[in-house]
């Protein structure tokens, strides 16, 4: 019976160990695939040539330089950079210009956000340079 206590006891001091991550483990973790992009505007071209419905043509094309923000949802910063385009209906018309936001992981791109409501948001402290490269994209 002493030994079934014991083993009993010591199971149980098994299981109150955890082996979860901490918070600051959390934290570093992200913190460590939070590098600055390798090619955000190549990476920006490239899925803006299959995002878009009508590619050639686009005008008033602007890039930000890439700079951390909170997202929500997100343990930490995020690595963003923002575009400003205006491109072609599938009529051939212009629809006004857009805001999107590329987000970045690990230097890579990752997600693009381009949400109406969302996006301007996110890219309301952007200062924006010309980015002649989008606008000679085609299909």
């Amino acid at each position: 019976m002493r030994w079934f206590a014991i083993g009993a006891a010591l199971f149980l001091a098994g299981c109150a160990s955890s082996t979860e991550p901490t918070q600051a483990d959390l934290k570093a973790e992200w913190e460590s695939r939070n590098s600055p992009p390798v090619n955000a505007k190549g990476d920006i071209i490239a899925f803006m040539r299959t995002y878009l419905n009508n590619p050639s043509g686009l005008r008033s094309a602007g890039i930000s330089n890439p700079f951390r923000k909170t997202l929500p949802g997100d343990p930490g910063e995020r690595i963003l950079v923002c575009v400003r385009y205006d491109a072609r209906d599938t009529t051939g018309r212009y629809v006004g210009v857009k805001t999107g936001a590329a987000a970045f992981r690990s230097g890579r791109f990752e997600v693009f956000y381009d949400n109406p409501r969302e996006a301007p948001e996110l890219c309301k402290e952007a200062v924006y340079q010309p980015f002649p490269e989008l606008e000679r994209i085609s299909r």
